[in-house]
């Protein structure tokens, strides 16, 4: 089995409370991606983040609407963001924001591999998704960045996690049963 394969079982779908994350945030697209500059400006910074959930890094994906992978251009931007779990934001430090995630169900992927590797997404939205029970929800995508993640290393672990809801049509068909 390649190393794809091992990472494309399928997913846990699981329901994430609301969180909040502290980081900062940049416009980018596929075309012109900025995220070496965006982690770069923000790991600086992560230790003046007080009140942290734990260890892990989040790197977050905010789509400005569900059609941008419906009419998938690498052109198109979206608002990426790198930052960490906190349970409050009243002493927030300067130069960076903060960005509620709202709660819902998430398909969660374990990916084994390096962070260029992208074609665990191609699995995701083309394979996965479309045989699925559920279609994606306007809600933030994003990664978690935990102990064993290495980037560009072959042997890097992340949680790959995909706002999700019940298909339409599987919420009818389940409502009509007896």
């Amino acid at each position: 089995m390649s190393c794809l394969e091992k990472t494309m079982l399928k997913p846990k779908i699981e329901f994430f409370p609301k969180k909040r994350v502290v980081g900062k945030s940049l416009r980018m697209s596929l075309v012109q991606n900025k995220t070496h500059e965006l982690w770069q400006s923000f790991m600086p910074l992560r230790n003046t983040v007080k009140n942290k959930v734990g260890t892990d890094f989040y790197s977050i994906q905010v789509y400005d609407n569900v059609s941008y992978f419906e009419n998938f251009d690498p052109k198109i931007e979206f608002t990426k963001w790198a930052g960490i779990e906190t349970t409050e934001n009243d002493s927030l430090p300067e130069n960076l924001e903060t960005l509620e995630l709202d709660e819902g169900l998430y398909a969660i992927f374990q990916h084994k591999g390096s962070s260029t590797d992208t074609s665990i997404f191609q699995y995701i939205f083309a394979t996965w998704l479309p045989v699925s029970d559920y279609e994606l929800d306007h809600r933030p995508h994003f990664e978690i960045l935990g102990e064993k993640y290495k980037n560009q290393d072959p042997n890097s672990e992340e949680q790959i996690c995909i706002p999700v809801k019940p298909k339409k049509n599987i919420l009818n068909y389940k409502n009509q049963q007896p």
